[in-house]
């Protein structure tokens, strides 16, 4: 594989935006398993698949559109998702859990009806699905990385308050915090992220990167910076042994990402459980 990323600018670009997305996703994905959102990645990459089916409709009925990215449609119709999830949170004050299930729904409705408009599903949408290696191109690497650089970004500036926010959100109001504002930030990054991963990962797994690293980093982490860490590492490990072994077993490369990732953390828990003994 290593010869071949240099020989092929496709799996050169899959290479770069898979490590990007190893480091975002997990980033993120530290603060949503702490605030117990995990399933808020399922919600927001079905919502973004309506996007990125209603580009490819468009694109196919309406000639001017179709040079049009249905990536970056897909990033509109999920950042909108997010706002959609914080009016949610705050309409159901007591049970703010209720707002990803509800968008969760709208964005598999949406999808099967932009779908079966474009008469079923085509060679396209399936590598936004499932992921695809061949499908990456140099657009999408640049979006990673600029989606990257800006979750970095956001981390370093705003941890104090994003920590806060994690951990008790009222104490964090009544210190004068801009809760509403870091929300929001916070909330279409994670949007962001997720649109960008969808091409290396695809929509159906997207949430596994966002948590397994995380699930197998608190079992073993004594802070919460280096639990950040970890995930960061289990991450990257995930991404690069997955693209690796799916180009050696010409296995599908997001399925591959997910199993390594699973094997990470099934390896940590058994190395705790053998340290407690």
């Amino acid at each position: 594989m290593w010869e071949a990323i240099w020989q092929y600018e496709f799996l050169r670009n899959a290479f770069v935006a898979g490590v990007l997305t190893g480091f975002a996703a997990p980033l993120l994905g530290v603060f949503i398993v702490v605030r117990r959102l995990s399933l808020i990645a399922d919600a927001l990459s079905h919502v973004t698949l309506a996007g990125i089916a209603a580009g490819l409709l468009l694109g196919s009925s309406a000639p001017a559109a179709a040079s049009w990215n249905p990536l970056y449609i897909g990033m509109g119709f999920s950042v909108a998702g997010s706002l959609f999830v914080e009016k949610l949170r705050a309409v159901y004050r007591h049970y703010e859990e209720l707002a990803i299930p509800i968008i969760l729904s709208a964005g598999i409705g949406l999808s099967v009806i932009f779908i079966s408009m474009a008469n079923g599903f085509t060679t396209d949408l399936f590598s936004y699905l499932f992921g695809s290696v061949s499908a990456v191109s140099r657009a999408d690497v640049w979006t990673a990385f600029a989606v990257a650089a800006a979750a970095a970004m956001v981390i370093l500036t705003f941890y104090k308050e994003l920590f806060l926010l994690s951990f008790d959100e009222e104490y964090a109001r009544v210190s004068g915090v801009r809760t509403k504002f870091i929300h929001f930030l916070f909330i279409v990054l994670v949007a962001l992220v997720i649109a960008a991963s969808m091409r290396i990962v695809g929509v159906l797994l997207i949430s596994s990167l966002m948590t397994l690293p995380v699930a197998a980093s608190i079992r073993i982490a004594k802070s919460f910076k280096q639990a950040i860490g970890l995930s960061i590492l289990f991450g990257e490990l995930a991404v690069i042994a997955g693209l690796w072994a799916a180009y050696e077993l010409d296995w599908a490369p997001g399925g591959t990402i997910v199993i390594v990732a699973v094997a990470i953390l099934l390896f940590v828990l058994g190395w705790k459980r053998g340290r407690q003994r």
